[in-house]
């Protein structure tokens, strides 16, 4: 029985190459995200602590013009970070959906190839059974070809 050879693995090969390739840009894209989310939820962190000093300078005994002064700044400075690191996780979040969008393809190429393998492969099977059907049926003729002459004779 011969052995089967799929005479477009080298596409398939590449397919699968450049698929990890694309995860592998996936992946760091995800992680750089994460890292804009991570920067992001720290200045809302601290923009809730500051309004909770905020609320603790008002209610104290003594009133500090000037920390609340500072208190009132910090927070407006923690309102125009939030601003910017949210537009800073907007772009992130459009660049992991654009590789996104290239995996996906990348994931069906692939698998249009390996469809496309695993049916030569089938064809591949059904051409060698029909193969190895005419040679038993030859051998069979000729088995009974032989015995008719030796009966015969």
């Amino acid at each position: 029985m011969a052995r089967f050879v799929y005479r477009m693995q080298s596409v398939l090969n590449i397919k699968e190459k450049t698929e990890g390739q694309i995860k592998m840009e996936f992946a760091t894209a995800q992680s750089e995200l994460n890292n804009q989310l991570d920067i992001l939820e720290e200045f809302i962190r601290r923009k809730e602590n500051y309004l909770k000093e905020a609320e603790e300078l008002r209610n104290a005994d003594k009133l500090e013009l000037q920390d609340i002064l500072d208190n009132q700044y910090a927070t407006a400075q923690m309102d125009v970070m939030i601003a910017h690191q949210s537009k800073v996780v907007a772009k992130y979040e459009e660049a992991v959906e654009k590789v996104r969008v290239r995996l996906t393809k990348a994931i069906q190429e692939r698998k249009m190839q390996e469809t496309l393998r695993d049916r030569a492969y089938a064809e591949y099977l059904e051409e060698e059974k029909q193969e190895e059907f005419k040679e038993t049926d030859q051998r069979t003729s000729f088995t009974y070809t032989q015995r008719q002459r030796d009966e015969n004779s």
